[in-house]
């Protein structure tokens, strides 16, 4: 029986959760929201992070209803992720380690995602979309590795459509991708825009910039902020639609798992769903609680590699902003 804690703040979400066994002992989180039409930066989000992190995990502590002697192991989020979050949180982790005398493990941000979509829908073998404000990517597993099929050649799905309701100054709270998700649900005119799928990647910025040059027009002549939001989602979603049917018709799959931030949205999982009929597959996906970044899903990934026999030594417990989703030998996984 192994009861892990974990440390996520790879961006502007500081998570803190406990597991034990597969339980959710507690899955603490809090997020810095940042005024209509601006982003979050490094140095303002760490400093977040350093403010709330002890409460966090206090709270997370209390809601577990466990002690530090009862926590077997401490993992954190070794990347990919904003430098400096990663570090902030990093630095915790390793203090609270020490502290308690507890062994540490590094977590693929990623692989954290697909773990507890895993543990949470019991799907078994999926081909996975993962996206977020970071990270667009369409993955399955082979031979002890999660192995990228496709992914964004320049910007993310989330980041996408975070850069385009700052143009619409719309409200970051509680994220501008679920606000964006309201207003398109009320759209009604479709707009005709750039689709840029590229073999088995997808290219977002172009379609970006197409839409920053022209909305002030596309506002004058008659469209309506709700009508950019739903064309923009129905344009980009189809995207990832196409690239995730390619990957399971190749992988002779029954089983497409969404994870990720984004992985929230509605019309997302409704598109994916369609295709995944069609295909006489199965479509997994969680709610906010697991597909929005979290503590949970990177101390129960952290479990599952302690129980595999993985060890960190302590010169290797730094972060990587650049950590792939392929570098991880996945010795948990029974082919």
């Amino acid at each position: 029986m192994v009861t892990a804690i974990g440390f996520e703040g790879s961006a502007n979400k500081l998570g803190i959760g406990v597991i034990r066994d597969g339980k959710v002992l507690a899955n603490c989180r809090t997020t810095y929201i940042t005024p209509p039409g601006e982003g979050f930066l490094p140095k303002e989000t760490a400093q977040h992070h350093r403010q709330k992190v002890l409460s966090v995990l206090k709270q997370c502590l209390e809601e577990a209803g466990v002690s530090p002697s009862e926590i077997d192991v401490v993992c954190y989020t070794k990347g990919p992720g904003m430098g400096a979050p990663l570090s902030t949180v990093a630095v915790v982790a390793k203090t609270v380690a020490q502290l308690w005398n507890k062994p540490i493990l590094g977590v693929n941000h990623c692989i954290g995602h697909i773990e507890m979509g895993r543990l949470i829908t019991g799907a078994k073998n999926p081909t996975v979309l993962y996206v977020s404000g970071g990270n667009t990517q369409v993955i399955a597993y082979a031979r002890k590795r999660y192995r990228i099929f496709g992914e964004t050649i320049d910007i993310a799905v989330g980041n996408c459509l975070d850069r385009f309701a700052r143009v619409i100054k719309i409200s970051n709270d509680p994220s501008p991708g679920y606000n964006i998700e309201q207003l398109a649900k009320h759209g009604k005119k479709f707009v005709q825009l750039p689709y840029c799928v590229k073999g088995m990647d997808v290219s977002f910025s172009g379609i970006l910039t197409y839409m920053e040059e022209r909305t002030s027009n596309l506002l004058r002549s008659g469209f309506t902020p709700e009508d950019l939001c739903f064309s923009l989602q129905e344009t980009v979603f189809a995207m990832l639609v196409e690239t995730t049917e390619r990957a399971l018709a190749h992988c002779n799959s029954s089983e497409v798992l969404i994870v990720g931030g984004v992985g929230c949205n509605v019309r997302l999982q409704e598109m994916m769903g369609e295709m995944c009929k069609e295909r006489g597959a199965k479509l997994f996906a969680t709610d906010e609680r697991f597909c929005i970044d979290n503590g949970i899903m990177i101390a129960h990934a952290g479990a599952e590699m302690f129980q595999a026999g993985v060890r960190m030594r302590w010169e290797d417990s730094g972060i990587t902003q650049r950590y792939r989703t392929d570098e991880v030998e996945t010795v948990w996984r029974v082919d």
